[in-house]
This record gives C-alpha cells, sequence and structure tokens, in this order.
C-alpha cells in the first residue's frame, strides 16, 4: 500500500511538462449550468496541474438524460475514461457486471475511510466490501431558497417554515410573484415530494418506505399530510411554465418568484450571480421543520479499460478529487459539503454554514439513490411529475399509486 500512495503522490507531483507521462483522460458529467460549469472547472484544473489532461465530456440535461448515454458506452465497448455518477444503487448493474474498477487499493492509499465524512457516503461506493468510487460532495435535498425581495415586495416577512410560506402565497400572487418556481423535470417535482416527506411526516418515515418498502406507513396519515402538502405546492407552482432546475433557481434570483425547493446546487447559481446568502436570499434547510440533510452526492466511476495508461491516469484523477484542496475549490463553487471533514471552509456563505453546522451535529439522513434503485426512482418521478402537472389529480388517487409503487419495489 505504501508503494501505491507513493506512486499516486508522484504522479500527481508531475509538472505539465512531463509529456511522456501524460494522459488524455475524458471524463463524463452533467454539470453544464453556470455554477456546475465553474465548479467542475476546479476539478479539471487540479487534475491538469498533475500533468494529464481532463477532456470534457460534459452531456446537457441531467442525470436522467445522461446516465442511459454513459451505461450505453460502457456495456458497448466504448467507455470513458471517468463519468460522475450520484453515489448509492446506480451504478450497481455495472459494478456487478465487472465493467467498472474495484477502487479499494486507491482508497486505502489515500485513507478514505479516516476522512470521508459521515462514513456512508463511502458505504454508498461500496460493493461487496470492496470500494468503487471516490465521493465527491454531499449535496443534499433538504432546502428552501426564498428570495427576500418578492417578499419584501409582497410586504410579507420572509417566511421562517413551510406553513409560514404557504400562508405567504396569495401575497406574492396578488405582487404579481409566483410563489413558487418549479421545472418540469419529473426528479424535480419528486425532489420536492421527498422534502416534504422528511420535513412533515419525518425521517423515520422516509426510511421505512424506500428503504424497508413499508406499504402501511406509505399508505398512513403521515403521508396523508404529506400529499396534501403536495397539492398546496402544486396551487403555488401553477404558472411556473419552465423545464430546467437553473431555469427556477433564476426566477428566485430575479426575485420574479418567491422560492424554490431544490438541493443545495442551487447555492451555485446564487455564487455565479453575485447574490448574497443573507441579504439577497435565505435558505430554510428542512423547510424550517426538520433541520435534517441527506447524505446523497456525487461520485466518480471509473470503467475497466484495456490501457496501462488509463488506468495509471484513473488512480491519479480519483486521488485528486479527494485532496484538501480540490475538495475546497470545488465544493465552495459547487454549494455542496466537502466530503472531508478535516478542510478549512472558512470562506463559506451563511447557507452553507448552516449546512456544516447540520452535519456537525448529526442530524443526516440516507438518500433516495442510496435507498432506491434507479427503477423505483424512476416510477416515483413519472408518478410526482404527472401529480404537480394535473391538477384533476387528487391527493388520496396519488397516495394509492404511491403505495403500489413501495408494493413493487426491489
Amino acid at each position: 500500500m505504501k508503494a501505491l500512495r507513493n506512486a499516486i503522490l508522484a504522479s500527481t507531483a508531475l509538472c505539465a511538462g512531463t509529456a511522456v507521462s501524460a494522459t488524455e483522460l475524458e471524463v463524463t458529467h452533467w454539470w453544464t449550468s453556470g455554477g456546475e460549469a465553474a465548479a467542475v472547472a476546479e476539478l479539471a484544473k487540479a487534475f491538469d496541474a498533475t500533468g494529464n489532461t481532463w477532456v470534457d465530456g460534459a452531456i446537457a440535461g441531467s442525470g436522467g438524460t445522461a446516465r442511459p448515454i454513459i451505461v450505453s458506452r460502457i456495456i458497448g465497448g466504448d467507455p470513458m475514461g471517468a463519468f460522475q455518477f450520484n453515489h448509492g444503487r446506480q451504478a450497481e448493474e455495472l459494478i456487478e457486471a465487472g465493467l467498472l474498477r474495484d477502487m479499494t487499493d486507491v482508497a486505502e492509499a489515500e485513507g478514505w475511510k479516516d476522512i470521508v465524512n459521515p462514513p456512508s457516503l463511502l458505504d454508498g461506493c461500496t460493493v461487496d466490501g470492496r470500494i468503487y468510487c471516490a465521493p465527491v460532495n454531499i449535496h443534499s435535498w433538504q432546502w428552501l431558497w426564498l428570495s427576500n425581495k418578492a417578499f419584501e415586495d409582497a410586504g410579507v416577512a420572509v417566511p421562517t417554515n413551510w406553513d409560514e410560506y404557504v400562508a405567504a402565497s396569495d401575497a406574492l400572487r396578488e405582487a404579481g410573484k409566483l410563489p413558487l418556481a418549479l421545472g418540469g423535470q419529473p426528479w424535480q417535482a419528486a425532489g420536492l415530494f421527498n422534502v416534504l416527506t422528511v420535513a412533515l411526516a419525518g425521517p423515520d418515515v422516509l426510511v421505512k418506505i424506500y428503504g424497508d418498502g413499508d406499504t402501511e406507513m406509505a399508505a398512513g396519515p403521515e403521508m396523508e399530510r404529506v400529499f396534501q402538502a403536495a397539492a398546496d405546492a402544486r396551487d403555488m407552482s401553477q404558472g411556473s411554465n419552465i423545464q430546467d432546475w437553473n431555469q427556477a433557481t433564476n426566477m428566485v434570483i430575479t426575485d420574479t418568484a418567491g422560492g424554490q425547493v431544490m438541493g443545495d446546487w442551487a447555492q451555485g447559481e446564487f455564487a455565479v450571480a453575485g447574490e448574497v446568502a443573507g441579504e439577497d436570499y435565505s435558505c430554510l434547510p428542512g423547510l424550517g421543520v426538520n433541520a435534517l440533510i441527506d447524505t446523497a452526492g456525487d461520485a466518480f466511476y471509473f470503467p475497466v479499460v484495456d490501457d496501462p495508461d488509463i488506468t495509471a491516469a484513473q488512480d491519479v484523477l480519483a486521488a485528486t478529487l479527494l485532496s484538501p484542496e480540490t475538495q475546497v475549490a470545488f465544493n465552495l463553487k459547487k454549494g455542496s459539503l466537502p466530503v472531508r471533514g478535516d478542510v478549512d471552509l472558512t470562506a463559506a456563505n451563511d447557507c452553507m454554514n448552516k449546512g456544516l453546522e447540520i452535519l456537525k451535529a448529526g442530524n443526516t439522513l440516507p438518500s433516495t439513490t442510496q435507498l432506491n434503485t434507479e427503477d423505483t426512482n424512476n416510477q416515483l418521478n413519472d408518478l410526482f411529475v404527472e401529480f404537480f402537472n394535473d391538477p384533476s389529480m387528487t391527493p388520496e388517487d396519488a397516495q394509492a399509486r404511491y403505495v403500489d409503487i413501495v408494493k413493487s419495489k426491489d
């Protein structure tokens, strides 16, 4: 292990002029919004500094668009050098097929088990005791982003919780503001619903339903309340005729919408726009009800390739992604929390500090990508986008379909 660590460190110390050892590595991801592009540029810069070259393979759209393309290339024998997925169950079939590299040696050489916090992040990369990915951040869905000026224009105080937000929706409409910005991509509707579940029913309910397949809980009164709240959110988002999540974020940035329920990657968009947390916008973790963050996030996986230069470059990239300098530079731009608990984040803004305090207190829960297969999440996505787009679907009808999905989940 010591020899491997030395080899990795030697590789990362290469200067750009050592062309004999330099390797071009295609890295595929779906980070294409303004904030995301700024963040991924930090990863590319850090990798290029090792003497290798990051060849950007961005796929516009979202994970739902990118994942099938990535999988198709790998099983078709045209793998990229590395790719971004959410850590959890999304890559398990590729791992089972032997198409992704076992990165345990790199992880042990770099001491990931000692620095990755919380440990569940590395658990999400682990199959049968072996580590198959490099986690790079903690991305939590559990956030409500609010435009301070929108509420000022509406003559009401900036809400401190979900109920106050719902109560302010009429005043926002009267002031010409859309109460809730929501894009048309199915994963956005599902994410909003899951945030409502954690905030209003509690994290244990989410885990029992998605983790244990508890159909009684899915059909119970706790979830009835969540579906009624989702109906309120549907009313608040009527008129949100946009598609992409960052377009919804931009409505909050430009004060044309009161708020958006979205993961902390929205912070990257606020940063690019020059918005200041606590002044221009406010953030409510757990909708101001349950101050929790889920331990979702992004990780990089490395396909098996028959090229020792590519394999060596993959090792270097994996080590570089978790270096202290890379972790700080990337996550400050991305709006996410670092996976390392030992880095200096004095430059963190008000909202990131809220997330860090929650993480420090251990108030975390697993993400839906860790609890559900991709097939189950896609079925949930389809249900919730239909619910939010069709006001004639009652909360009771939606809950009945929800129970059926839970009943059949694998």
